[in-house]
């Protein structure tokens, strides 16, 4: 990992991953044909579910809908698997697992996947149908994430619904005495949340790679996934000792977010197109600066975004003490200008769940008056530009590097062009994803 500094370059020195570069006579992306093995003994060639030949042409054209199919195959394929176990099980545990998934948001990171491979000079359709496996895994990891952290916060809404531990309590709440539902619905949620993580490994374990891109890809996911809960652990962490520090609020943010959101999705697609090892760096590099954007917007969303966007409560990372950048920056510039009154409303509401409409207006006028709202704008708006300037310094296909460009920008919050030349599918940052 790089180490995270207070400062802008957020993106210097990516951590380090296997170099990205096929050995003379590799074969990436191809499946072993069916015929004879050296020993001329027969062969099947096994393509798991998901992975028959893709058409790129069609996928460039939608690639939610065509990741969304790749899910509905597997998912389906594990719920009846499921359903062969425990019909309990499978009704009331593993078809809410998938239903999550199926609704999920925006495929922001299955996005970044395909275009960064379709950029990197991913052609192959069996190569297109594992950069679509490894998207459709990435989405099971998503519902993991969410799922537990609805639990940890203790969060009762999801994209606007029940989240999916309150809703197996309520399933419950006739059933059984409140705090024992609760504590079910919760119990639950862990197991839930397991259940995508085993069917994401599964998804990926199964992909057609060959061996040397296996190893590149599953290294790159084993990181991904620690770094996801390295940077939970310190945003708790956080909330418990009532960390203020800017600095530490920088790193929970890169190890939770920017890495897994977009740097490692970039790193994926790459290395399942083969990329050379100039073009892997600047794309890391990009995706750290894009990344970091993307999550300090969502701070931003936090607190003075619309709900009705949100699907949450205003202002929940607030009550919920969470020690985010936007919070950091405020605390320290308050204690800079010795304004009490600024950090006394800051102490009253970080941390409370019961924060009043008032209070929340109290919040939002002390971060505008120390500056902390505008400084967080500006930086956003450095960040991305960054992040465009080391994708520019990769080596891309133009069309679709055009297209992962306009992503990159529309992922930081920058604008697009008004020509109408790029239309990628947009990525707003919401602060319930």
């Amino acid at each position: 990992m790089c180490p995270i500094q207070a400062k802008d370059h957020l993106a210097a020195d990516p951590p380090p991953v296997p170099r990205l570069v096929p050995p003379a006579g590799s074969a990436t992306g191809t499946l072993r044909p069916a015929g004879a093995d050296g020993a001329g003994r027969a062969t099947t060639r096994v393509v798991p579910l998901g992975q028959a030949t893709a058409d790129v042409t069609a996928v460039d054209a939608d690639v939610p809908a065509a990741v969304g199919r790749v899910l509905e195959d597997l998912l389906a394929d594990r719920l009846t698997r499921a359903h062969a176990m425990d019909a309990l099980f499978a009704r009331e545990l593993a078809e809410r697992v998938a239903r999550f998934t199926r609704e999920g948001g925006k495929r922001a990171r299955s996005q970044l996947v395909w275009w960064s491979l379709r950029a990197c000079g991913g052609t192959d359709t069996t190569a297109a149908a594992a950069g679509l496996r490894i998207g459709a895994a990435l989405e099971l990891l998503q519902t993991c994430a969410l799922v537990h952290d609805d639990v940890m916060d203790g969060s009762a809404l999801r994209r606007g619904r029940p989240a999916l531990h309150a809703d197996v309590r309520d399933h419950y709440a006739r059933t059984a005495p409140a705090a024992r539902a609760a504590r079910f619905g919760e119990a639950a949620a862990v197991l839930a949340g397991d259940l995508a993580l085993v069917w994401a490994d599964d998804v990926l374990a199964e992909t057609v790679l060959d061996p040397w891109t296996a190893t590149v890809v599953r290294r790159l996911w084993s990181d991904m996934r620690t770094e996801m809960v390295a940077g939970q652990y310190l945003d708790l962490q956080g909330q418990l000792t009532g960390s203020r520090s800017v600095p530490r609020a920088l790193r929970a943010a890169c190890l939770k977010s920017a890495l897994y959101s977009v740097e490692r999705p970039l790193a994926l697609g790459a290395a399942v197109a083969g990329a050379d090892a100039v073009t892997v760096r600047a794309l890391c590099s990009a995706g750290r600066c894009v990344g970091m954007a993307f999550q300090l917007r969502d701070d931003l969303n936090d607190v003075f975004g619309d709900p009705r966007r949100t699907g949450k409560r205003s202002a929940e990372d607030i009550r919920e003490g969470k020690p985010t950048y936007l919070v950091a920056l405020a605390v320290a510039r308050a204690r800079a200008a010795g304004d009490r009154h600024a950090l006394a409303v800051l102490e009253r509401a970080l941390g409370d769940d019961g924060l009043t409409p008032a209070g929340l207006d109290a919040i939002r006028d002390v971060l505008e008056r120390t500056g902390a709202r505008t400084t967080v704008e500006s930086r956003i708006e450095r960040l991305t530009a960054q992040g465009l300037r080391h994708a520019d310094r990769a080596r891309l296909e133009p069309v679709a590097g055009a297209r992962l460009r306009a992503l990159l920008a529309s992922t930081g919050g920058a604008p697009l062009p008004d020509d109408g030349s790029v239309r990628p599918h947009p990525v707003t940052p919401e602060v319930r994803r």
